[in-house]
């Protein structure tokens, strides 16, 4: 029996949730293990409930009693060293350029805007998509972000991450991050950048066209029959 993807999910509204339950529950491939409302539950109930995907807002009140925003710049990084094999999916109202830029050097594998029904009607497929190290925006989200990359080509370091993915095809992010002496956010960032540079969504893709670019060493040639 195939494993099931487990979502986690961190949003104040209510009726949010119980939206993005609503679909993801539609797909016998995802379950839903977690909902919390406050920020100050997150890690807690990830270290007794892990999660493979975590569907997270940007403007959740820490408690009932501080109604201040949970600090998510700070948290995520946190989030992703303590738990190596969690991705974060970012769900929010905000389209600001500098706030999607911050999210995503921050670590996360994607960024969404809840205005963005098209996507959400598909939010099982996208949650895939992430689960497998994927990234996935918004329009709106990735023009924005993609400005701010501009034309910038790929840094020593994207070529490196790369090299290593190209390498070792089977790796997880911890072990690449062990292996680049980072942090499992770093390699995150490394990556999610270098996708949106080289125009796809996920790791295997990046190779291929990074190869195809002459960036990063080619296949070698299969061996003479």
């Amino acid at each position: 029996m195939t494993k099931k993807i487990r979502v986690a999910i961190l949003d104040d509204h209510q009726s949010i949730v119980d939206g993005y339950v609503y679909r993801l529950e539609k797909d016998p491939q995802i379950e839903v293990t977690a909902t919390m409302a406050f920020g100050e539950e997150l890690e807690p109930t990830l270290e007794k409930t892990p999660a493979d995907v975590l569907l997270l807002d940007v403007n959740v009140p820490i408690s009932s009693e501080n109604r201040n925003p949970y600090p998510i710049l700070h948290s995520i990084p946190k989030l992703l060293q303590a738990h190596p094999d969690l991705n974060i999916l970012v769900i929010s109202m905000h389209a600001e350029r500098g706030l999607i830029r911050a999210v995503m050097d921050a670590g996360a594998s994607g960024y969404i805007l809840k205005d963005d029904q098209a996507i959400l009607k598909n939010l099982g497929s996208v949650v895939k998509v992430i689960a497998e190290g994927g990234v996935q925006y918004s329009q709106v989200a990735h023009d924005q972000y993609a400005r701010y990359l501009s034309e910038e080509l790929l840094t020593p370091r994207q070529l490196e991450a790369l090299s290593l993915s190209a390498a070792y095809p089977d790796a997880t992010t911890s072990e690449l991050a062990k292996k680049l002496n980072v942090g499992n956010s770093t390699v995150r960032n490394l990556l999610s950048n270098a996708y949106i540079k080289l125009d796809v969504h996920n790791r295997t893709a990046a190779i291929a066209k990074a190869r195809q670019k002459g960036l990063i060493t080619p296949n070698q040639p299969d061996p003479p029959a």
